[in-house]
């Protein structure tokens, strides 16, 4: 697969793409092309169960949209609330790994993550930051802040175009936790190992369950999860679960 604006490595059943456009990772129509094919590529690859984002270098996870890309601005901006939308309803974990700034469409993508975990990096900041140029958030930013934060502290931040430390992020619950800099990888990767530890039918099925229930109600949500414990109980996760539960063992999942 030809990349040349995202870097992808599995290592077992991790994946981790890393957007890969100095200097601020900043989103112009071929690195949003080079994230779409990586994103296909992790959900379509069955020995996947999880998937670090994170970005190149110290200084930025992603800084947005970049201005200067602004005659592909529409196309680019539509494939990124397309494909900000499917990492939201991704049936396979996904954790952000926020290695620096994550500002406008960088903290969205973020916030489509199941996990974050942020540098504790002082001059790194993550915001909606888009007032400023006289626009609004448009990759998600105005829903997705708001379902994490409260609507209160979400109008704070966009409207006064607030940059957050990680600390005040962590506070606010925009991340999950904020760990050393030369760590940031290392602690992301050891999150993902014992998610795939996980049974991954059943881990699908939750996240399945959720998604359904924030974007299509909570009737649609209950009745996935219905569906989806119809399926993991014939499964032989299922029998290896109590299998190990009956013998005290750790089970060995296998997705099947």
């Amino acid at each position: 697969m030809d990349l040349k604006n995202v870097l992808l490595e599995k290592n077992n059943h991790v994946a981790t793409i890393t957007i890969n456009r100095p200097s601020a990772n900043s989103w112009n129509l071929g690195l949003m092309e080079d994230f779409e094919k990586a994103v296909n590529d992790v959900e379509n690859d069955k020995n996947i169960r999880a998937i670090i984002i994170t970005g190149a270098g110290e200084k930025c996870f992603s800084a947005g949209f970049d201005v200067s890309d602004a005659a592909n601005a529409e196309k680019t901006a539509s494939m990124g609330r397309t494909l900000w939308r499917r990492v939201d309803r991704f049936s396979k974990p996904v954790i952000a790994a926020i290695n620096g700034h994550a500002l406008g469409g960088g903290l969205e993508l973020a916030m489509c993550c199941h996990f974050r975990i942020m540098t504790d990096n002082e001059q790194a900041r993550i915001g909606l930051t888009e007032l400023n140029l006289g626009i609004i958030p448009g990759w998600g930013g105005t829903q997705r802040l708001m379902m994490i934060t409260g609507r209160a502290k979400a109008l704070d931040m966009i409207l006064f175009s607030q940059r957050l430390s990680a600390h005040e992020a962590l506070e606010a619950g925009l991340v999950n936790e904020v760990v050393p800099a030369g760590k940031l990888i290392e602690k992301a990767m050891e999150f993902a190992e014992k998610m795939v530890a996980r049974p991954p039918l059943a881990v699908s099925g939750v996240l399945k369950a959720m998604s359904a229930g924030i974007y299509e109600g909570v009737d649609a949500g209950l009745k996935v999860e219905a569906e989806m414990t119809e399926i993991v109980m014939k499964s032989m996760d299922a029998v290896e679960g109590f299998t190990a539960f009956i013998e005290k063992r750790q089970p060995k999942f296998k997705g099947e």
